[in-house]
């Protein structure tokens, strides 16, 4: 079973207990998301909006952590004009640890009871 969540703008394809970098969240513990998308160990999919509101993707956060170097330089020629400037993106690292399962629709009894007269 695996789920498309959104986190920080962007979106990750998550299976119970992987380990990703998202964008930073400020907080401690749990956190929960909203799945885009949620398919099934049968191949099931689930992307209507109604039945994605009731299900949760829980993670734990695990720390925090910085992304590469990014230097920018900036220079027009013949002018004098130089600019140094370096950006670090902060990122949260978290651990999937439950992907809430669609309920599976039972038979009406109505329905049971007329396939077994056939």
């Amino acid at each position: 079973m695996y789920a498309i969540i959104r986190a920080g703008g962007k979106q990750a394809k998550v299976h119970e207990g992987d380990v990703l970098d998202v964008e930073r969240i400020r907080g401690e513990g749990e956190v929960s998301f909203t799945p885009l998308l949620v398919v099934g160990e049968d191949g099931t999919v689930v992307s209507e909006k109604d039945a994605l509101e009731k299900l949760a993707v829980k993670a734990e956060i695990l720390g925090a952590t910085a992304g590469p170097k990014v230097d920018v330089f900036k220079y027009k020629n013949k002018t004098g004009y130089r600019r140094r400037q370096g950006h670090r993106q902060k990122y949260t690292r978290i651990q999937v640890t439950k992907i809430q399962a669609p309920k599976k629709k039972r038979a009406s009894r109505a329905k049971a009871a007329a396939a077994e007269e056939e």
